[in-house]
């Protein structure tokens, strides 16, 4: 089973390069020094119990790249169990953020992924968010419902960061979609890659905090995969 959702380290690069792509196309629309808003969506569903832990530890890195630029504050939302979808309040701080995080468990249930974008939006005409990362492994939605909701975020220009767990077939032909309905971006990784995702998630917070400007920054000064992601932009 472990081999099955271990993504090839050339296969990697193939998606960050894709990634890359897609982030260049991204506006330059956050002034530096103006804190940026993120929210930060998760699959909280059974299938994402065995790394929920890793995913707490991780976050840390978004506010560390942002903090040079005026800061970053998130909200947790996450969805499980039947019809279950919650926010947390507003934070800039990585150790509450984990908090908040490790309170959470895991509980089977339904994707709800049309029903975070619809509160993306909310947030989004209130000008309440700059960015969505959103972390999930799979869909079980209808795809066009979902589709038409991850449209009205691209008409709003809240783009929608995607970031894969593992190799669902629905997902994988699908997630790319939100992103290029949002004008976000979308990249598959797995847990053997904690690295890349960590800096991953440290580039969208800088777009976050900064725009595409500071996203160049951020991939030069950290290297690796944060590298991969802007070699395409200079």
């Amino acid at each position: 089973m472990a081999d099955d959702r271990k993504v090839p380290s050339a296969a990697g690069t193939n998606a960050v390069d894709a990634f890359v792509r897609e982030v260049d196309r991204l506006p330059a629309n956050r002034t530096p020094g103006v804190r940026g808003r993120l929210l930060f969506a998760m699959d909280a569903t059974a299938s994402r119990e065995p790394t929920w832990d890793h995913a707490c530890a991780i976050q840390g890195e978004m506010f560390v790249a942002a903090d040079a630029l005026g800061g970053l504050d998130v909200r947790l939302g996450f969805y499980r169990g039947f019809d279950e979808f919650k926010v947390s309040k507003w934070t800039s701080d990585g150790r509450e953020l984990a908090r908040l995080m490790s309170a959470v468990r895991c509980l089977a249930g339904r994707t709800q992924i049309g029903k975070m974008l619809r509160y993306a939006g909310e947030q989004r005409r209130e000008s309440h968010v700059d960015a969505v990362v959103f972390v999930g492994d799979c869909c079980e939605e209808d795809v066009d419902q979902v589709g038409h909701e991850a449209a009205q975020l691209g008409l709003l220009g809240l783009p929608v960061f995607v970031f894969q767990e593992g190799n669902d077939r629905v997902a994988s032909k699908f997630f790319p979609q939100i992103a290029r309905l949002t004008r976000g971006a979308y990249c598959k990784f797995d847990r053997t890659s904690p690295d890349q995702l960590k800096r991953l998630l440290g580039a969208v917070a800088a777009y976050a905090a900064g725009g595409r400007a500071a996203l160049l920054k951020y991939g030069k000064d950290q290297g690796g995969a944060a590298a991969l992601l802007t070699n395409q932009m200079k």
